[in-house]
């Protein structure tokens, strides 16, 4: 019976540490509060930089090769009128700002059919990545605490997060947050 006793007290040990372990995870990867400026890259920016995304078109888009110059990441989907509002107001900043460095993408919260038949009626000039459902969690890792979207977080050239938005975003705006980088 003692023996016993020492085992139930370790397996409690060991799932008390699991959870201690788990909680501190979860505070070091949520990031600070959306609209910080100038807030170190947390983890979980530093793995997106890791990550690819097939294309709606065709082949993959590595986000490995958009580091180094500031980028506008924007979480979307075709059944959400916000984020379908705001895709006109992306592309034109995508296209005025893309002399300045500035890339955007698009990372469709969707399936992979609806988004192809959207791009096909409204194309736009960006990269757009198929992230599919799990691209909500990715959303939420960078701070999106509510999972809503449309969501768009705005990374300096070293990864820094410069800017989040959870809700539809306006030229305007965007140029705001580009100038003051």
């Amino acid at each position: 019976m003692r023996r016993r006793n020492w085992l139930v007290a370790g397996v409690g040990a060991v799932a008390a540490a699991a959870g201690v372990g788990w909680q501190h995870w979860r505070e070091t990867t949520r990031g600070a509060p959306p609209g910080l400026a100038g807030e170190p890259a947390e983890p979980a920016a530093r793995t997106l930089w890791t990550m690819s995304f097939e294309k709606p078109e065709g082949g993959v888009l590595s986000m490995a090769t958009l580091r180094g110059r500031p980028l506008l990441l924007n979480f979307w989907g075709t059944w959400c009128p916000p984020c379908v509002k705001e895709m006109p107001e992306l592309d034109r900043f995508a296209r005025q700002f893309k002399a300045q460095g500035w890339q955007v993408v698009g990372l469709a919260v969707d399936n992979p059919k609806a988004v192809r038949d959207f791009l096909a009626r409204s194309p736009v000039s960006y990269n757009i990545g198929l992230a599919g459902f799990e691209g909500s969690d990715l959303a939420r890792t960078l701070g999106n605490e509510q999972s809503g979207l449309p969501y768009t977080v705005a990374f300096a050239a070293n990864g820094t997060v410069l800017q989040r938005k959870a809700g539809a975003t306006t030229l305007d705006e965007l140029t705001r947050w580009a100038q003051a980088r």
